[in-house]
């Protein structure tokens, strides 16, 4: 019998012992064991905090995010080897494309995050504070790597996606991961951690893999580790009370699985394009991954005047899932995961019997299709009716995880809200109406009980990603039974693994922390222009002190007359009263041009192009007769891949652009954007 393995401390391991049994969902039969025992938790902290910690802080989150496109191409090249390994999760195509190649996804637009940040191994948050009168005292927030270990104990459902999309993050922030699946379904987490790890791209010591239990580990943690949870709220909140994570602080992050809900607009009637897109979706909800998705609708809040519609037209759709083995053509929903989970979602049927009645699908009487009903995991789609949801409310407190739903009627929007709050906490909600006005209501008055609300109508159909698909730059989660943490949502998921720290002191000072430069820091005004120095040469602080221009009534008319831009306070002296305007202004965008004019060193030289402008604000009003210069300063550097061989290679360098008045005043400023060559072309 196959005895699955555990990453640790750089070795492929096997637990002490028979191990767990794990089973092929389909045909019930035993593929292998899984075993932690004889693990030692302490050394494996010990080992991330040691040796990835150190690899992965040294890179930049250039580097960080590079490494993690390497690792999602090299995935994607490889991704048909995971397909025949996930079907005996009972997963179906489709429910394997989520996991595996959603999973990749994760990976991909993580990466692409890298242009956020700067070309360091920690991050600059925001912009500077100005502390002090005459601005030689300053704050600003820089947020660094902690040196822990991100612990992530997932679910079953989703053995590869719940990893990357949460190794992404992680990795991104410069902190390693030991990653514990649930034992059900590791035999897949582990089929593609053999694949990451040989791939030799990522650092020694930045994941490990626990497919066993992981019982005790938290014992080992300390106020710079991270724990994720993702599975059931019971679980959730005994982790999270562990006097370990309370002692220490420990930010723990918790995703369990809640009573999700999807409502039916009052205008989206039968022969409405916004009916046929929520009964699909309802649907669709149910089967994908058997219902067994922390997102899955729970609960179908309906116009009253609808029920029977949408009963008919559900049930009829619901008919035509063919259920069986997902390798045979035809198949459109697999089994549960096991039938352990066969066991326990029965049970919760049951509980909701009491309450409510079924109105589609049977425990015992559906058919499957390729295998044996009795040996694998199966589980036919189920649909509930709950005619008194504010009386018989077991459908807002208990879960069946699988392809199980209800029913509930409701008599207007503010009903509906209601209903939807009932949950106590959810992770998505959808509404699926034309109206923008109820959309409106409805989204304000849940929205402090959701993590994520779709509004779906036919307009945005065609490129919706759908009520279940929490997506990578959104955050994933939700407060109360939902666990009250966030997963993902861009750099706001990366910035979970960082410490927030403010620093203070002189912009000089803070320029040299941050590599950023600061207004009111030293400048370097030595040496040749600034283009005429390649990426390597040019040093934050580098600073041409312009030649000046005496701005004339003949630059404002003939600047209005080349732009097109005549507004008033530009061109008519006598339309000024009331404003905040002495006399005729000049445009703020000839004086960018006019900077531009002013900052540029013509010749060809390192500098390829200016690409863009950031945060550019006019200050202080330019009239006729007024001098202005500018003070061109390197303000930040950041590095840049070669495409390929051809490329050439540069980087970028941000410039501040500070134009300034005969007394010294600023009068506008702006970021500029340019691409610099490189000497070492390699």
């Amino acid at each position: 019998m196959k005895q699955y393995e555990n990453y640790v401390l750089g070795n492929w391991i096997k637990g002490d012992g028979e191990g767990t049994p794990l089973f092929n969902a389909i045909t019930g039969e035993e593929i292998g064991r899984a075993s932690s025992k004889g693990l030692d938790f302490s050394q494996m902290m010990n080992y991330a905090r040691k040796t990835g910690g150190p690899a992965l802080r040294k890179m930049t989150f250039q580097q960080r995010g590079l490494m993690l496109k390497k690792l999602a191409l090299h995935l994607h090249s490889i991704k048909g080897k995971f397909y025949p390994e996930s079907y005996k999760t009972g997963a179906t195509k489709i429910d394997s494309w989520i996991d595996i190649e959603g999973g990749i996804g994760n990976l991909f637009t993580n990466a692409s995050l890298r242009r956020q940040f700067p070309d360091l191994p920690f991050h600059v948050e925001g912009s500077a504070a100005p502390l002090s009168k005459n601005g030689t005292f300053i704050g600003h927030h820089i947020m660094v790597p902690k040196k822990g270990v991100a612990i992530h104990i997932n679910a079953f459902n989703f053995p590869i996606w719940g990893m990357l999309e949460k190794i992404a993050v992680n990795l991104m922030a410069g902190v390693p991961a030991i990653v514990k699946p649930a034992t059900l379904t590791s035999y897949l987490t582990e089929f593609m951690v053999r694949e990451i790890i040989d791939s030799k791209i990522l650092p020694e010591g930045s994941l490990q893999l626990i497919c066993g239990s992981a019982r005790g580990i938290l014992d080992t943690i300390t106020s710079e580790d991270i724990v994720t949870f993702t599975g059931s709220a019971s679980t959730g909140k005994m982790l999270k009370s562990h006097p370990k994570i309370v002692e220490e602080a420990v930010p723990f992050n918790m995703e369990a699985d809640s009573l999700n809900c999807c409502v039916l607009g009052e205008d989206s009637t039968p022969g409405t394009a916004e009916f046929d897109l929520f009964i699909k979706e309802i649907q669709k909800e149910m089967t994908v991954k058997a219902g067994q998705k922390c997102t899955a609708v729970r609960r179908i809040i309906v116009p009253d005047k609808l029920v029977e519609d949408v009963q008919i037209a559900l049930g009829k759709r619901l008919s035509k899932t063919t259920i069986g083995d997902p390798q045979i053509e035809g198949v459109r929903m697999g089994s549960l995961a096991g039938n352990e989970q066969k066991e326990e979602v029965t049970e919760k049927v049951n509980q909701l019997l009491k309450t409510q009645e079924i109105v589609f699908g049977s425990l015992e009487e559906f058919e499957v299709t390729g295998a044996d009903k009795n040996k694998g995991a199966f589980f036919s789609p189920i649909l509930f009716l709950n005619n008194n949801p504010f009386i018989n409310t077991d459908c807002h407190n208990i879960e069946a995880f699988g392809p199980v739903s209800t029913i509930i009627p409701y008599k207007n929007i503010s009903e509906a809200i209601e209903l939807a709050r009932m949950g106590k906490g959810s992770l998505v909600c959808s509404i699926v109406t034309n109206n923008m006005k109820a959309a409106e209501e409805f989204v304000i008055g849940a929205a402090s009980m959701h993590g994520r609300i779709l509004v779906l109508n036919e307009a945005c159909a065609k490129e919706s990603t759908g009520h279940g698909s929490p997506m990578p730059l959104l955050t994933h989660g939700g407060p109360g039974r939902a666990g009250g943490g966030e997963e993902m949502g861009g750099i706001r998921g990366i910035k979970h693994y960082l410490q927030r720290t403010a620093i203070q002191g002189h912009p000089t000072t803070i320029t040299a922390i941050t590599k950023q430069y600061q207004v009111g820091a030293a400048q370097n005004t030595k040496g040749p222009h600034t283009f005429r120095k390649h990426f390597e040469e040019i040093e934050i602080g580098d600073t041409v002190i312009t030649e000046k221009h005496t701005v004339t009534l003949d630059d404002i008319e003939n600047f209005a007359e080349i732009s097109g831009d005549k507004f008033y306070a530009h061109m008519d002296e006598n339309s000024l009263e009331g404003t905040i305007f002495t006399e005729r202004v000049a445009h703020g965008y000839f004086i960018l041009s006019k900077a531009a004019g002013l900052f540029v060193d013509p010749p060809k030289g390192p500098v390829l192009l200016n690409y863009g402008i950031d945060e550019c604000r006019f200050t202080k009003p330019v009239y006729p007769g007024m001098t202005v210069g500018v003070r061109f300063t390197a303000k930040e550097k950041i590095e840049q891949e070669k495409k390929d061989d051809e490329d050439i290679a540069k980087g970028i360098v941000k410039f501040l652009v500070d134009v300034y008045d005969e007394e010294g005043n600023t009068v506008m400023l702006a970021t500029i954007l340019t691409m610099v060559k490189k000497i070492d072309q390699s």
